[in-house]
């Protein structure tokens, strides 16, 4: 028997989400970075587990990985936080991510409000247990365990792989019986295309000052194939013409790391050696602009 469903990972920004998936997946396919609001579209990562020899049942999950919920200061924030909220009743199952305690963080407030109101059964993981004490990791599970809304609350660290396994055991006796819906082997949907923009994008804010990064937008414009290498065409929008000279850098040695570092991670996502080509443009203000929001791949359902 095969056991299937659709699992949501939801949480405020920077809490950990897209390093789970990476974790549960056993791949990077989501980006992930030290800044806040680093997932912007949903990323859906596929959990495979074909039938044992001992004739325990196998199991596909779909996790959908979310922008991090908050009250959003533009347009681009508003479909974020949209994109999140719109995957709470469509789902088998929820995880709610958190590492802090709930009067510490007003934004899991928010994010409790809205999950009140949802029947889809929801579980917790306190992430980043490894800079948890244990009377503050205690503190936090019985704080959110007295609110009554889990079903269950496990202790994980996404980082190390920590009590993973338990929390995604739980999630496979939540799910029922049904078909595959994507083949063995595959661990997303989204196309290399979107995969090598969202690499990109990573590498600027690994690279890129703190207020740079939030105003950037990555277009794939070429992308060709060959049995031995793959071409890439890249524009990196920004909102400011300052900012512009920033990516750019000082005699282009900050837009040539951005570049490398780009190119390396995506070589080794496909196999193949790859030629990156990147210009940097300004089309200000895009995060307002729902034109701009649209041609980016931001307007529109993912």
């Amino acid at each position: 028997m095969m056991k299937t469903g659709f699992v949501g990972i939801v949480g405020r920004p920077n809490v950990g989400k897209s390093t789970l998936l990476n974790c549960i997946i056993g791949e990077k396919i989501a980006i992930t970075s030290d800044k806040p609001q680093t997932t912007r579209n949903r990323i859906r990562g596929i959990f495979t587990k074909m039938l044992a020899a001992d004739g325990s049942d196998g199991v596909q999950i779909v996790f959908i990985d979310t922008p991090g919920i908050h009250k959003p200061r533009n347009k681009l924030g508003g479909f974020m936080t949209d994109a999140a909220k719109s995957t709470f009743n469509e789902v088998d199952a929820l995880v709610f991510i958190v590492d802090d305690e709930l009067s510490a963080k007003t934004g899991d407030k928010y994010i409790l409000e809205m999950l009140a109101s949802v029947k889809t059964q929801k579980i917790l993981a306190i992430n980043k247990i490894d800079l948890l004490g244990p009377d503050k990791f205690r503190k936090i599970y019985e704080e959110y365990e007295n609110l009554g809304l889990f079903s269950a609350i496990y202790g994980i660290s996404a980082i190390n792989g920590k009590n993973v396994d338990k929390l995604t055991g739980a999630l496979e006796k939540l799910m029922c019986e049904g078909p595959m819906y994507f083949p063995e082997g595959m661990v997303t949907d989204h196309p290399e295309r979107f995969v090598a923009s969202e690499i990109i994008r990573e590498k600027t804010l690994m690279y890129l000052d703190e207020e740079v990064p939030h105003g950037i937008a990555v277009e794939i414009e070429s992308f060709s194939e060959s049995p031995r290498f793959v071409k890439i065409g890249a524009v990196i929008y920004c909102e400011k013409k300052s900012h512009k000279g920033i990516i750019i850098g000082k005699d282009g040695k900050k837009l040539k790391g951005v570049g490398k570092s780009a190119r390396l991670e995506i070589e080794a996502l496909l196999g193949v050696k790859v030629f990156l080509e990147l210009w940097v443009k300004v089309k200000e203000s895009w995060r307002d602009s729902d034109f701009a929001l649209s041609g980016f791949g931001y307007g529109k359902r993912q």
